[in-house]
């Protein structure tokens, strides 16, 4: 027994082919967190152009945000195929699927990248979340090139990794990434898993760390405080307002989604246009406000006790509710959690404008928390993001509460996981099922199914 103690560690320090899965790992986690930090900043640069082009010409945007789309769609179809969408669904699609290059490659998360930014810089109203999820997904999987990573660890760890360590270095939120791993991507925990999940989150994080700075996403400490009866009703008023919201945004966007895959197919410019006008409508009545990803509304309501807000019209919610869903829905490249935080946020500050229950600050973080919950299906990632983002504790009981409110009542509308749900309509649509690993072999009746080993667990 001892001997066999010994050999295992003999083997575990001085095996090369074991050096050279760390080595892998590591080169893999220091450029998830570096390509992050740098898709972080010129997503930034890239909502600013558009801004910078309504400034000047406020008819602009007129031609540039559906023709922009329309250019997006195309670059997308014509030389990133499989590169459409959130990001995030495609990653956990790839990890049904035996062939997984067919789905998740460099190439790709390139074009991801690039089609994000310019989205973006069109007025698109994504975020850089889903496609940063891709990325570090498609920079960790490639590291199998380097070393010869066990099955389990290509079927599940290696994806997973990489898109908690996209979520903790894009957004310096690393406790959230490793919990939207494990909540939302694989929908189970292991320890095996866990090895490879938070080193990776780690690793990610203090290179971002050291190339931005320790940083809160939405800039300082809260001052919000639960302390009054209001504020608990705030609490129920906001999830359950904010939380259903949330649900029929899921619903439409993969409602939405399944039916126009028909005209995808054919007229998929077309769609795109369309979509781009209807945006483009939303930022007139909005006086733009609702074009980009939303962070500097956001921001500005959440931090309302230290700076002003920027007046913002009830209407802006429903503004850029519409202005995300089609923007998801016009085929083009572009993630969901930024402009969900700031249509939560909005509905929030909406709420507190109507009957101000509890103070603003407070409303807005419980709007933001509830419609994430119910429109991801992610409660836990919902009040943990959301605390680290504004580096806030003592409102946590209150997330808490939001978001479970929330995640709740948005079944009432949309009872299915919002990626998942994606994973599924991304394997039809493409034609992957038949590629999906085999299926176990029919239980003779009377018999127990065999315990699957966690690490290669199927994920549902």
């Amino acid at each position: 027994m001892q001997e066999n103690r010994l050999r295992y560690i003999r083997r575990l320090l001085l095996s090369p082919s074991a050096w050279r899965v760390r080595f892998a790992f590591l080169i893999g986690a220091l450029l998830v967190g570096a390509v992050s930090s740098a898709f972080g900043i010129l997503s930034h640069y890239a909502n600013r152009v558009f801004f910078i082009i309504a400034e000047v010409d406020a008819r602009l945007p007129l031609l540039i945000t559906p023709l922009g789309l329309v250019l997006c769609a195309w670059l997308a179809r014509r030389f990133f195929p499989g590169s459409e969408g959130s990001g995030i669904n495609q990653v956990i699609a790839a990890m049904e699927l035996r062939t997984k290059t067919r789905v998740i490659s460099l190439r790709l998360a390139a074009g991801k990248l690039l089609l994000t930014l310019l989205g973006q810089s069109c007025g698109a109203s994504i975020g850089r979340e889903g496609p940063t999820v891709y990325v570090a997904s498609s920079i960790m999987y490639s590291m199998r090139r380097i070393a010869r990573f066990p099955a389990d660890y290509m079927a599940r760890g290696l994806l997973l990794a990489g898109g908690a360590a996209g979520i903790s270095a894009a957004f310096s939120t690393p406790l959230a990434g490793v919990i939207f791993a494990f909540e939302e991507m694989a929908r189970t925990f292991t320890p095996r898993l866990a090895t490879m999940i938070i080193p990776a989150v780690l690793l990610s994080a203090l290179v971002s760390m050291a190339l931005l700075g320790q940083y809160s996403y939405f800039g300082t400490d809260s001052v919000v405080s639960i302390a009054a009866i209001n504020d608990w009703i705030a609490v129920l008023v906001c999830g359950l307002v904010a939380g259903l919201a949330g649900g029929l945004f899921a619903y439409l966007v993969v409602e939405g989604s399944r039916a126009l895959a028909p005209l995808m197919r054919h007229h998929a410019l077309g769609v795109a246009f369309v979509c781009g006008a209807v945006l483009v409508l939303m930022g007139v009545l909005s006086d733009y406000q609702v074009m980009g990803s939303g962070y500097a509304t956001a921001k500005s309501l959440v931090l309302a006790a230290t700076e002003q807000p920027e007046p913002t019209s009830l209407l802006y919610p429903l503004y850029k509710f519409i202005a995300s869903l089609v923007s998801y829905l016009s085929g083009i490249p572009g993630g969901i959690f930024a402009p969900a935080l700031a249509t939560g946020a909005a509905i929030g500050a909406d709420l507190h404008q109507i009957h101000p229950i509890a103070s603003l600050e407070l409303m807005v973080l419980l709007g933001m928390v509830a419609y994430f919950a119910g429109a991801v299906k992610s409660p836990i990632t919902g009040f943990v993001i959301v605390m680290e983002m504004t580096n806030d504790q003592n409102t946590l009981l209150a997330l808490m509460a939001a978001s479970m409110i929330g995640y709740g009542v948005s079944y009432l509308i949309s009872p299915q996981p919002l990626y998942h749900s994606l994973a599924e309509l991304f394997l039809e649509q493409d034609g992957h099922a038949k590629h999906r690993g085999p299926k176990p072999p029919p239980r003779p009746a009377g018999t127990r199914a065999a315990r699957t080993p966690p690490s290669s667990a199927p994920n549902h």
